[in-house]
């Protein structure tokens, strides 16, 4: 397919001679290098497919109904996008052209002087992409949503079922992956269900509400301290969680989960399920090695430079998730979580400007600021650098650590408040069912183009002209 220049003309003329610099991807890292390059003398293009900042961490509260959507995501153009020399562009990059400086979005090329890779990551199934549509991820807003209208779906069913096997199977859910994201869900999930039986539904017991949790792993939290997972795991069967660990998925079916492990081989019947196991790189990793040879982890990131740039092509840096950066005392490669990811994004954008002036930056030193979870209510663990935190103590830490990363004023506000209202009265604002099954898995996201039939478009102008 034939593809054309895209020639943009500046914000302003005066920066028509100004270095070009490109960000793909508007998360945490991109989001970072806007801040960091908005006022500065170059000319910046953020390019995204969503035309919003998501704030992930926050999306199993959508999920589970604590929060809506708009309360963990911002409008992009709102907040970078009122600076004179940050444009922004909506659009999925499908190419890399290194050797001649371009991207390929919206079958259009695009010139840079640098260029800003920071497109994260998605969900992987292991190569076994046909459990997608069983057991739904978590992370897009769309993948929220419809595991918030599945498990709802559910409940309602559930209160006209006089079938108490069939009740105790629309009230059970199961979570794959015992990390953070999955042992967040499932404790918020099982307070949810618990607290809906309770006080709104007429017909359903509390008893046949069930969460299992379900991994690999021999205990919940595997990066996390061992004490802290210890502590979470005691808190999720306290609640009502059930965990199968040291159990492998080797089948998904609708409504069926089967484990094998050493206990043997088990089945699971859950309405719900959900998956939080897998993490992969963003595909621009591999088809950036298809077109200049850079080496990629098992993972698909991109193994970087000190200054996180790609052998060969000092122009291209890529930080947050798409990157393997091991140049640490211990060489192990940075986690993929929020704080780095924000750290590196800050970094590249001051190295690129020190660079572009003749100057030389320090190099990145990462500045560990721990790992955290919430399991429910008032509690969460921490891990803060050695320093181990858990219950109502981690809970505050936690909610300071995410009202301070969360990069909208409003946001912030408007979380602080639900958060508050819901440890109060114990309700959720959030529980509505809305779209059609299974709407969300294959959301199209990116630039959709209008049709455009040029001779009804003349005949238009024409009549518009004659009147």
């Amino acid at each position: 397919m034939e593809r054309f220049f895209l020639e943009l003309d500046p914000p302003a003329e005066v920066m028509r001679s100004w270095p070009h610099v490109v960000i793909v991807g508007g998360g945490f890292a991109g989001l970072k290098a806007c801040h960091a390059l908005a006022r500065q003398p170059v000319r910046v293009t953020l390019i995204d497919k969503r035309n919003f900042n998501l704030f992930q961490p926050l999306l199993y509260q959508v999920a589970s109904g604590l929060v809506s959507e708009a309360d963990v995501a911002s409008p992009l153009r709102q907040m970078v996008g009122q600076a004179p020399n940050i444009q922004i562009l909506l659009g999925e990059v499908s190419d890399i052209d290194p050797d001649a400086r371009e991207v390929v979005f919206n079958e259009q090329r695009y010139g840079y002087d640098q260029l800003i890779l920071a497109t994260g990551s998605g969900s992987t199934y292991f190569g076994r992409e046909e459990w997608r549509p069983l057991a739904p991820p978590m992370k897009i807003l769309e993948h929220a949503d419809e595991i918030r209208r599945r498990l709802l779906m559910a409940l309602e069913e559930a209160e006209q079922t006089p079938d108490p096997q069939r009740r105790r199977f629309l009230q059970t859910v199961v979570v794959v992956g015992a990390g953070p994201a999955g042992c967040e869900l499932a404790g918020s999930l099982i307070e949810l269900m618990h607290r809906a039986v309770r006080r709104e539904f007429k017909q359903l017991r509390q008893d046949d509400c069930t969460v299992v949790l379900v991994d690999v792993v021999e205990r919940v939290l595997p990066t996390m301290a061992e004490p802290l997972g210890a502590a979470a795991a005691r808190y999720l069967e306290a609640a009502g969680v059930e965990l199968r660990l040291g159990a492998k998925v080797e089948a998904i079916a609708p409504g069926r989960v089967r484990l094998a492990g050493a206990a043997g081989e088990q089945e699971l019947a859950a309405a719900t399920i959900c998956w939080t196991a897998g993490v992969r790189a963003s595909r621009l990793g591999r088809l950036l090695a298809e077109r200049c040879g850079c080496p990629v982890d098992r993972g698909g990131r991109l193994v970087v430079e000190p200054d996180f740039s790609i052998p060969g092509h000092p122009e291209i840096r890529a930080v947050g998730d798409l990157c393997a950066y091991a140049h640490t005392p211990d060489e192990r490669p940075l986690p993929g979580m929020a704080g780095p990811a924000v750290q590196m994004g800050g970094w590249v954008a001051r190295d690129v400007l020190a660079r572009l002036q003749g100057r030389a930056m320090a190099p990145f030193r990462w500045v560990d600021l721990g790992s955290m979870a919430v399991i429910g209510p008032w509690y969460a663990v921490a891990d803060l650098r050695g320093w181990h935190v858990t219950g109502l103590p981690g809970w505050i830490l936690w909610a300071l650590a995410h009202l301070a990363f969360i990069p909208d004023t409003e946001n912030r506000i408007a979380l602080f408040s639900k958060w508050m209202w819901q440890i109060a009265t114990r309700q959720r604002t959030a529980l509505l069912i809305t779209g059609r099954p299974d709407q969300h898995l294959g959301v199209d996201v990116g630039l959709y183009r209008a049709p455009w039939e040029e001779e009804g478009a003349s005949a238009q102008v024409e009549a518009s002209g004659a009147g």
